[in-house]
């Protein structure tokens, strides 16, 4: 059974695509912003993705270019933007197809069937990321500086892929809490603060002064490339 990513901020929509989808024997998860898609993909990744661009935190746009850094899925956009450019756009961030709102269930149907048919490539493997003078290679976990290794502890590794993946990005503690530590665990700020403290003393040039893993008070976390 095939798993189906559907990400829209319309809840008649999202009620709508994920009966007809269900009903045709795909394993349907739903998502209303691009934040919970990326979260969501991480965890488990899909087989295919059918994403809006209008959503509310993210770009579409944005959101095609974080699932292409890390997965092969397919992409179809189901947008009201109906512009070539737009479509050009989407097409060259990544997606694999374009339909417009509205839309016939049959024709959105056969695209999702083309696109599953496709051979998959495998994921692409994270290409080594520098922090400063220190080359981070998440796929082999292994942290190299001027100096030589760098031990990271596991709970800074999961931290620090968190903000990598999202380079320039805001990534909001609560999220980092959440997906580190659990739910109950989304208001305790505290254990960010001694972390990142611990990752400036390992990574950044001047921990006093980052360049690199920059804090956003009262907010959450940003990587800056």
């Amino acid at each position: 059974m095939s798993e189906i990513l559907v990400v829209d901020d319309e809840p008649a929509l999202l009620r709508t695509l994920r009966i007809n989808l269900s009903a045709r024997q795909y394993a349907v998860r739903t998502a209303a912003t691009g934040g919970e898609a990326l979260d969501r993909a991480a965890h488990t990744a899909p087989d295919a993705v059918l994403l809006d661009l209008g959503l509310p935190d993210l770009d579409g746009m944005e959101v095609i270019r974080g699932l292409r850094s890390r997965s092969a899925v397919p992409i179809i956009v189901l947008s009201g933007r109906s512009g070539g450019v737009d479509k050009v756009n989407a097409l060259d961030a990544g997606a694999d197809d374009y339909l417009t709102k509205p839309f016939l269930m049959e024709e959105l149907l056969a695209r999702l069937r083309v696109v599953l048919r496709r051979p998959r490539a495998g994921p692409p493997g994270p290409v080594p990321v520098l922090v400063g003078d220190h080359t981070v290679d998440l796929a082999a976990t292994t942290v190299t500086g001027p100096d030589g290794p760098v031990r990271l502890t596991p709970t800074e590794w999961r931290i620090l892929a968190l903000l990598l993946a999202s380079p320039g990005r805001l990534v909001p503690g609560r999220r980092i809490l959440r997906e580190v530590w659990g739910p109950d665990r989304e208001l305790r700020g505290n254990y960010l603060r001694v972390y990142l403290a611990g990752l400036r003393r390992k990574l950044e040039r001047d921990p006093a002064r980052p360049r690199h893993l920059i804090t956003e008070p009262g907010i959450g976390y940003r990587y800056e490339p």
